[in-house]
């Protein structure tokens, strides 16, 4: 890991969990952060290490998964330049373990904030502790709408779904999806096999749904994909 650049303050500024800091308070955070930088394939951090950092990944692309007692890989989500994850660290007993691992699907570059410098001013800053709370409630929230998907819905019913919720809201009509991850990476995502992934695929094209072209993928019929996934 390495230190940032002097113009840090002005990155982790734009980062809505430290906009409520004052600069003292900005200065402690940007003093503990480091750069990692990782090449596709390198592990952030293991499953049971001691979590002792929350990230921001600012380019690339990272997962974080479990692997289950056969050895299969579920991955619980795929970390998209811009997001904060782990920050729940901050809430841990020190040597508490990470609860996922984390490695990047690409060469990415992540910033790392040290969980015992945020506690400082978590217990200074009212608003940040607020806009921490929010968050997390947020991403339980979207854990579990995502345990719904995964138990209640079919395999078609998940592709659908996690394609229309790749689209913005004012789409066009015609919209098309650049798929960031693997297929086989967003289909452990999704809770199914890749050949499953492949066969759904297939059947939406064959429907007149979607049309695909390798990594990307045209939404031939918004509305009838809509109905696929609330299906």
């Amino acid at each position: 890991m390495e230190r940032p650049s002097q113009d840090i303050a002005d990155e982790l500024r734009k980062i809505d969990l430290f906009t409520a800091l004052d600069p003292g308070q900005l200065r402690v955070v940007v003093d503990s952060t480091r750069v990692v930088r990782l090449d596709g394939g390198q592990r952030l951090f293991d499953h049971g290490q001691p979590a002792r950092q929350f990230f921001r990944l600012n380019t690339g692309l990272l997962k974080l998964f479990r692997n289950s007692p056969s050895g299969g890989e579920k991955i619980i989500e795929i970390i998209q330049p811009g997001q904060v994850f782990a920050q729940a660290v901050m809430f841990m007993e020190p040597d508490r373990g990470y609860p996922v691992s984390a490695e990047a699907i690409e060469p990415s570059v992540l910033l790392g904030f040290s969980s015992e410098a945020m506690h400082g001013v978590l217990h200074e800053s009212v608003d940040t502790c607020f806009r921490m709370l929010a968050s997390l409630s947020n991403r339980l929230r979207q854990q579990v709408d995502e345990i719904d998907k995964l138990t209640l819905h079919s395999a078609v019913s998940r592709l659908a779904g996690y394609l229309i919720g790749q689209v913005p809201g004012d789409v066009p009509l015609s919209p098309e999806v650049h798929l960031t991850a693997p297929k086989n990476v967003i289909a452990s995502r999704l809770g199914i096999q890749p050949e499953t992934f492949s066969r759904v695929a297939a059947r939406l094209m064959k429907d007149g749904l979607i049309r695909v072209q390798g990594q990307d993928i045209v939404l031939l019929d918004v509305e009838g994909l809509r109905a696929r996934a609330e299906d």
